[in-house]
């Protein structure tokens, strides 16, 4: 009896155990499910859509949540509330609202609005209901120049003062207006008038000594100057940028950035702007942790991320319509924090624990190079010579006729021999480091390309010449006939005029004498032929005879006109392979003496040729690149000492496209001269003095043009 009353109390007590552990058990999972969702229900209300979340108990603050622009949704995160509706999606498909969706997570739960088109919200409590109204129209990507962007509503209900502001240039040129707020609880506005930027911070006030005028142009930023100034209940910033330029504005905890960046306009791209090129989202969090920011950020992208234990601290931020991976770089900048991506994972970890854990790895890379066993591995060379790649390894290179000492390709234990006759190398080194080798040799040991340039040399001669003149003369044969020829000069003297009596006794015996007609000129000035370099001068002669007066009057004119053009054209061509000189040559070696030191004398050889060297470089575009130097020598006029010559001479570098053709240099000359040999004063004479002279006019022009054509030779299979 007493062994029964015994188990009965140990049955009662062990009763009492276990009802008190379904107590403990139960406990836990009352109050995890003592907020739930219980339904989800939509309307419509002045244009607006109304999506209304039935709780079990009233929210004690308006949960947070952010916004994406690609897919169109919203994402409202419900701390501490379970899903009692018995399923995960709600299927609505009224105006802008198609689904909602709900993912419970441990003591979240995630409420997923999968909307139309993108669409800003607003978040009310009513009891036990949360209210989400989604405005009218969407929300657009980039507001309107004179739409205001509600960029933080204030929570201050005093007005704070501004601590600090200043400015500063970023890597890429933008300009970086920073504020220091009193608090994070300060509402921002921003807005865009004409070309100006508003910024206007919402109950605050502004110290007398920020109260300024800041001209920053010498930052070399599109922002020109910014002025602050209190405005009632607000502090306004109108920022001025010049040019084209985009903005962005973010909040880090008590810090304001408004960044003004120039716009580089890329052909390639269909949108303008800076690097970020993720799905765009809004995000404001109120000192929010930071492992918790970047799982949300990790949500959104569907990325695995792996954050370090290290990884603490809050963070308020405020962004709106900004790419995830740019948000995800403010958050790494702002805490100090590192990113590495492997595949889809993304491994975060504060700076200073990702550059020991890499130094660790390298190290550890480093200890195995120098334990690990060598590998002999042989090269075969088709095009490159294996010596000057075995220099190169070992860093050793040829230049100015000794070697110099490079970067050594090679690790410390590893080395190289050639094998000149096959062209071969044998290279003894870790097998990590004979792939490397074996990729670079695959890279340097290819055909070299080949270029064919043409050269057109091309001499254009124009010469002209015109040459007038005149002979006059006069003869007096009245002593023929028995007179007294000549003029009386004085005393019984007489002068013969135009004949060829020299002397006026020579005039006494006239009757005998046989006149020379062609010496009778009083004036000989023909035309000038050999200043022409040509044939002789046509004439025309006229003679005047009296009976009567037995006087003979001779005049005789003289022209000559003389036009030539001519065209030489030279073309050297040659073939050369990419960076290496080229030279041809064509032309006659003069000889001619030169004295010694002894007094003696020596033949030596000048050249009078042809000649075309070229040094071709192929650019990664496909044109080329050519060091020229053209000559084109002659023999010239034969002086005292030897023949002279005549040189023509270019030298340049210029950059021609494949197969086109451009004028290195040309050369033009014209030589116009007038020469008038005339007697004095009756030359003068208007027309008659045509009589007595002769002109000669020379125009001789030469032009030299140097043409050059590079082609790059396509390589071609060989056939078999």
């Amino acid at each position: 009896m007493k062994e029964l009353q015994e188990n009965r109390n140990m049955l009662k007590t062990w009763r009492a155990r276990f009802v008190a552990g379904l107590w403990m058990l139960a406990a836990p999972l009352a109050a995890l499910a003592q907020n739930a969702i219980q339904s989800i229900t939509t309307s419509q209300q002045a244009g607006a859509e109304v999506v209304r979340i039935e709780l079990t108990t009233p929210l004690t603050a308006i949960p947070n949540g952010f916004s994406v622009q690609t897919p169109p949704r919203i994402a409202i995160d419900l701390p501490g509330v379970g899903n009692a509706m018995g399923r995960s999606s709600v299927e609505v498909n009224q105006g802008n609202l198609r689904t909602v969706n709900i993912a419970q997570a441990g003591e979240r739960t995630r409420l997923v609005l999968n909307l139309r088109q993108a669409s800003n919200y607003r978040a009310e409590l009513q009891g036990k209901a949360l209210l989400l109204v989604l405005e009218a129209g969407g929300a657009p990507a980039v507001a309107a120049p004179s739409e205001s962007v509600h960029f933080a509503s204030p929570q201050n209900r005093e007005a704070l003062p501004l601590r600090d502001i200043d400015f500063r240039r970023g890597p890429d040129g933008a300009g970086r207006v920073i504020v220091s707020l009193a608090s994070t609880q300060v509402g921002v506005d921003i807005k865009q008038q004409g070309q100006s930027l508003v910024v206007e911070f919402l109950r605050s006030t502004l110290p007398e000594n920020l109260r300024r005028r800041l001209d920053v142009t010498d930052f070399g930023t599109p922002v020109h100057s910014v002025a602050t100034f209190q405005s009632g209940e607000r502090v306004r910033m109108v920022v001025e940028p010049r040019g084209s330029w985009e903005h962005s504005a973010y909040q880090s905890d008590n810090q304001f950035v408004l960044e003004v960046r120039p716009l580089k306009v890329d052909p390639n791209k269909l949108t303008q702007g800076p690097g970020y090129s993720g799905e765009k989202l809004s995000l404001n969090f109120q000192n929010i942790e930071v492992r918790a920011l970047l799982q949300v950020i990790a949500d959104f992208t569907n990325f695995n991320v792996v954050t370090s234990d290290t990884v603490t601290g809050n963070v308020t931020l405020r962004l709106k319509d900004v790419p995830w991976d740019q948000a995800l770089d403010i958050i790494m900048q702002s805490k100090g924090l590192g990113v590495r991506k492997t595949g889809n994972v993304l491994w975060i970890a504060p700076k200073d624990e990702l550059a020991a854990k890499e130094q660790v790895d390298l190290e550890s890379k480093k200890k195995i190079a120098e334990l690990e066993p060598l590998r002999t591995q042989s090269f075969q060379l088709n095009y490159t010579k294996a010596e000057e790649v075995a220099k190169g390894l070992t860093g050793q290179s040829q230049g100015g006729g000794a070697s110099t000492a490079t970067t050594r390709i090679l690790t410390a234990r590893g080395s190289v021999i050639w094998e000149s006759r096959t062209n071969q190398l044998f290279v003894s080194d870790i097998p990590s480091k004979l792939e490397e080798i074996q990729a670079l040799i695959a890279k340097i040991d290819i055909p070299v390309r080949q270029v064919l340039i043409e050269a057109r040399i091309v001499e254009a001669e124009d010469t002209f010449g015109r040459t007038l003149g005149v002979k006059l003369g006069a003869v007096d044969l009245r002593g023929l006939s028995g007179g007294i020829p000549g003029y009386k000069v004085g005393g019984g003297n007489y002068v013969q005029i135009g004949s060829n009596y020299t002397t006026a006794g020579k005039q006494l015996n006239l009757i005998d004498e046989k006149l020379d007609f062609a010496q009778t000129q009083m004036l000989n000035l023909p035309a000038n032929a050999s200043a022409l370099g040509t044939a002789s001068a046509a004439s025309i002669a006229l003679s005047l005879f009296s009976p009567s007066a037995n006087r003979l009057l001779n005049l005789e004119l003289s022209a000559l006109e003389a036009d030539g053009k001519g065209k030489i054209v030279s073309s050297p061509r040659v073939i050369t392979s990419d960076q290496t000189k080229a030279v041809i040559e064509q032309g006659e070696e003069i000889p001619y003496q030169v004295a010694t030191s002894s007094g003696a004398t020596s033949i030596q050889f000048k050249k009078a040729s042809l000649r075309l060297e070229v040094t071709p470089q192929i650019t990664p575009e496909g044109s080329v690149i050519m060091n020229l130097d053209v000559a084109k020598d002659s023999r010239g006029e034969l002086t005292t000492a030897g023949p002279a010559i005549n040189t023509k001479h270019a030298q340049t570098q210029v950059l021609v496209e494949n197969g086109g053709t451009v004028v290195i240099g040309g050369i033009f000359t014209q030589n116009d001269r007038t020469d008038v040999n005339k007697v004095p004063f009756l030359g003068d004479v208007p027309i008659l003095g045509h009589l007595f002279r002769n002109t000669t006019k020379i125009s001789d022009k030469t032009e030299l043009l140097i043409f050059i054509t590079p082609k790059i030779v396509t390589e071609r299979p060989a056939t078999r």
